[in-house]
């Protein structure tokens, strides 16, 4: 069981990267696929979260910046982040609700991939 994220780096203020989380095989069943972030000394937050009918929800801070995505061929979740600005500077993780064969529903997490925004 593993997710594979990537996209994080430095950018200023203004700027935009956008996040990936690919899920392996062994996911049998990929329900909900989201985006959280935490920032040093404060906690974890939703950033955005996708269903698998391709509802989403946001957390209140992205006011329209952000937008997530899924291809469920790829098993890959995106988070593309534009207007970024310094306080949105934080570890962002993928989190995946699966079915894993063997294993029943549950939720895993990928490793953080830090996002730095500079003014």
């Amino acid at each position: 069981v593993q997710l594979q994220a990537s996209g994080g780096g430095s950018v200023q203020a203004g700027g935009s990267l956008r996040l990936s989380c690919a899920a392996s095989r062994s996911m049998f069943r990929i329900n909900d696929m989201g985006w959280y972030r935490q920032a040093p000394g404060k906690q974890r937050e939703l950033v955005a979260v996708i269903t698998s009918d391709g509802s989403t929800n946001y957390g209140d801070f992205v006011k329209g910046r952000f937008t997530i995505s899924r291809d469920d061929v790829k098993r890959t979740v995106y988070l593309q982040m534009n207007s970024l600005k310094p306080e949105d500077t934080a570890v962002y993780s993928c989190k995946v609700d699966a079915i894993v064969i063997g294993r029943g529903p549950a939720g895993y997490w990928g490793q953080g991939t830090q996002v730095t925004v500079s003014s």
